[in-house]
């Protein structure tokens, strides 16, 4: 008898990369649609974390990965350029505010994004400390453990002078605040007591994605870049699972009323392959030669495939329809808050969204077992989700731009059952043994 698939990866594959949350294991996908390897049909609410930003299969990508394959120009940027890399540059930089002022350096992941951006901007401007908030995930490097503040990082060194703030939660507002501007107060304080000139940068994230998929308090964003301008401190905008599109806009920033110094790209703007990009002015990019380099940055092969993204974006409305999709997502998720008292707060912007699940009761305490007990549940019944957040209550979900709105319906159908059966004691706490997850 041949071996399933989850038994070889668990002989073969080291745990140090897995977060498992139920054994899924993937022979194919289309559209919306990840196949395993029984043949069943699972409709991916994750979107492989966001990365699979047009689905699988796509006709865009597929053209344009195979024509790059069989004609590839070199391997990537670090010692030549390549015409897919500066296309996709210049088209990237052609999407951002300010004309002719930024540069473009390529990565493979937000993690050696945005420690690229660390060390980046302290080199050009002379100082070390940085500013980030409590929740944020800014990646799995040293570099970028060092200022995030997720509860999974805990044990991670951190990087000298860092400045943590609470992000403002309207749901769990700091000291009561839902308006954020006590985190504001905090911000201001803290800059009073810091030597002058001592911060670089503040990296934020415009919905805190792995924190929660907590959307910031109107206005907050602004307020806190108006802020950090007045003392200096480049301001980083971390949109590498928010952004692109997924928010009902091209960049998520757009619907804050501020443009940030730094902008960070990632997960899906490769599609699901290896991509990431730094927008940023040309005196930090420029600012010291191979400082921040990579062997395969700038490959062709996955310039291709972002450049590609970005043409399907744009051709097929897809930030738009990501706006009036993820309105249709919300209202179907609200009407599912109505009838499960798990669901304490639902929230996001497009199709990012967050579901936070807490004791019944209106107690708003986090309740992690049930939450892994109903994505797993959902696994069992045909639909892919995560959770996140700092109690890992939160339950994620980033589809692929292309899902369309009957799959969506057959989605929340699904977490409907799947609610039922947490709330009529049908799923044995014993079903996640194995996959705690974070």
């Amino acid at each position: 008898m041949t071996e399933a698939l989850y038994e070889r990866d668990g002989k073969a594959i080291g745990s140090l990369q897995k977060l498992r949350f139920f054994p899924l294991a993937v022979a194919g996908g289309k559209g919306a649609t990840l196949i395993e390897e029984s043949g069943r049909e699972l409709i991916d609410f994750s979107g492989a974390w966001g990365a699979a930003s047009l689905g699988y299969g796509h006709p865009a990508i597929v053209e344009a990965v195979s024509r790059a394959v069989a004609n590839p120009a070199g391997a990537s940027i670090l010692s030549a350029s390549n015409e897919p890399a500066v296309a996709l540059a210049e088209k990237l930089l052609a999407s951002f505010p300010g004309k002719g002022t930024h540069k473009i350096w390529f990565g493979h992941s937000g993690s050696d994004a945005n420690e690229a951006v660390s060390r980046a901007v302290m080199e050009a401007t002379g100082r070390t400390g940085l500013v980030s908030f409590t929740g944020a995930y800014h990646g799995c490097t040293i570099g970028s453990m060092a200022f995030s503040g997720h509860t999974v990082q805990a044990g991670a060194a951190k990087a000298e002078g860092l400045l943590q703030l609470p992000y403002p939660d309207p749901y769990r507002p700091y000291r009561d605040d839902p308006s954020g501007d006590a985190v504001l107060k905090l911000f201001r304080a803290k800059l009073r007591e810091a030597e002058p000139k001592s911060f670089a940068a503040a990296f934020i994230e415009p919905i805190l994605s792995d924190g929660g998929v907590i959307v910031p308090p109107e206005g907050f964003l602004q307020k806190f870049a108006a802020l950090c301008r007045e003392h200096d401190i480049l301001v980083v905008c971390d949109e590498v699972k928010v952004g692109l599109g997924r928010s009902g806009k091209l960049h998520c920033f757009e619907h804050e009323g501020f443009v940030p110094d730094i902008l960070v790209l990632g997960k899906g703007l490769g599609g699901g392959l290896p991509l990431s990009a730094v927008i940023a002015p040309k005196r930090i990019l420029d600012c010291a030669s191979a400082f921040a380099m990579q062997t395969l940055q700038g490959n062709p092969i996955c310039a291709a495939a972002g450049l590609a993204v970005l043409d399907t974006i744009e051709k097929e409305g897809l930030s738009d329809a990501a706006g009036q999709k993820g309105q249709v997502l919300h209202r179907k998720l609200l009407q599912l808050a109505d009838k499960h008292a798990l669901i304490g707060d639902v929230r996001g912007r497009g199709l990012a969204c967050g579901v936070e699940l807490v004791k019944q009761g209106g107690s708003r305490v986090p309740v992690k077992r049930e939450t892994a007990k109903l994505i797993y549940r959902a696994y069992e019944l045909g639909l892919v989700l995560y959770y996140v957040g700092m109690s890992g209550n939160v339950l994620e979900i980033t589809p692929p731009l292309t899902i369309t709105e009957d799959e969506i319906d057959r989605a929340i159908n699904i977490l409907d059952q799947a609610f039922a059966d947490i709330s009529n004691g049908l799923v044995p706490d014993s079903i996640t043994e194995g996959f705690a997850a974070w």
